[in-house]
């Protein structure tokens, strides 16, 4: 059946496509894959996922190029990081082969729904890890089901790569200094949900989180990583409840290539001044340079991209991540892999 979607005007959100791909683990092992076209899982209602917080994802996406081969970006990388979310909430483990499997059969099967290529958008990946045994008392559950879907987005911010305001948000804390900021579960997403909704009243596109301990130090800029430009270096937020963007780790390496120093370290909120440019990045986004951020509080506003555009340098990094992930250049640094 031939799609009536609009590529180019695709907001970043859910659409059903035809598969999803499932593995249950249970009785100490992973089983075979399984393919389902429900969007609904039947879940006990003591499975941990639902009482206690039991679950984590990884977001991906898969590229059309311009001569027709679908790409996945760094997948090695989501993968070590679903390790990591599991073993940070004692969740069974997914072996990297499953994963790469599973997220290669449900593109595969979803092919009709890859975005075609120059109309900016790509095809979402959403690897899911739940915790489905059933318990009563606070303990790890015994059954998991690992599940990957897939749906067409655009542009996470809509307006796409052009300069947003974003808000300091200091009333509110995405993750505890010794908490699950470093990992991707769900609880940390459900902790921003109030000052992000806050932030979108007052008509900012996101919210800049200052760190729990002394709210000295930039954290997060909602639900992507922080980076600032001055003097040909790139400085980006170092911290434990920091979610290590992998978006992020690949403009570091970009910045070096081109010349440019990185500082991954504590990033004083009193910094702010004294950046030429400021982006927030992350898989959904890219890049989202940033026009102006505002501090309520203090009643500071720091404006960036005072001509309404882009920095140059948040530009070229761009431009040149979105070529190797469309295959518009050469990938020098081994990320891309061709799905037959």
């Amino acid at each position: 059946m031939a799609l009536s979607i609009d590529w180019g005007n695709l907001p970043f959100g859910y659409m059903p496509t035809d598969y999803n791909v499932r593995s249950y683990y249970r009785n100490g092992a992973w089983g075979e894959l399984e393919i389902s076209s429900s969007e609904y899982i039947p879940l006990h209602m003591a499975a941990t996922g639902l009482h206690y917080g039991q679950e984590c994802f990884e977001g991906m996406k898969a590229y059309m190029g311009k001569d027709e081969k679908i790409r996945i970006f760094r997948w090695q990388e989501n993968a070590r990081r679903m390790r990591r979310s599991a073993e940070g909430i004692k969740l069974a483990v997914v072996p990297e082969e499953l994963f790469h499997s599973m997220i290669v059969k449900a593109v595969q099967l979803n092919k009709r729904f890859m975005p075609p290529y120059g109309t900016g958008a790509a095809l979402y990946i959403r690897p899911l890890l739940v915790g489905t045994g059933a318990e009563v008392g606070v303990k790890p559950g015994k059954e998991y089901l690992f599940l990957v879907f897939v749906t067409p987005v655009g542009p996470y911010f809509k307006e796409g790569f052009k300069p947003v305001d974003m808000m300091i948000c200091r009333d509110h804390d995405r993750a505890a200094p010794l908490g699950t900021g470093h990992i991707k579960v769900g609880g940390n997403y459900a902790a921003s949900l109030t000052s992000m909704e806050k932030g979108h009243e007052q008509g900012f596109a996101s919210v800049i989180y200052l760190d729990a301990l002394e709210k000295k130090y930039i954290d997060e800029c909602g639900p992507a990583n922080f980076f600032g430009i001055k003097d040909n270096k790139y400085i980006t937020p170092d911290s434990h409840t920091i979610l290590p963007s992998i978006t992020n780790m690949s403009l570091q390496e970009l910045a070096q290539q081109l010349g440019m120093k990185v500082e991954k370290r504590p990033v004083p909120i009193d910094e702010l001044g004294e950046f030429e440019e400021v982006g927030a990045c992350g898989t959904a986004a890219v890049i989202s340079p940033i026009k102006k951020i505002v501090d309520p509080q203090t009643n500071t506003t720091h404006d960036y991209c005072q001509d309404g555009n882009p920095g140059p340098v948040s530009v070229k990094l761009y431009n040149k991540l979105t070529a190797i992930q469309y295959g518009d250049e050469p990938d020098p640094f081994g990320w891309i892999e061709i799905i037959e």
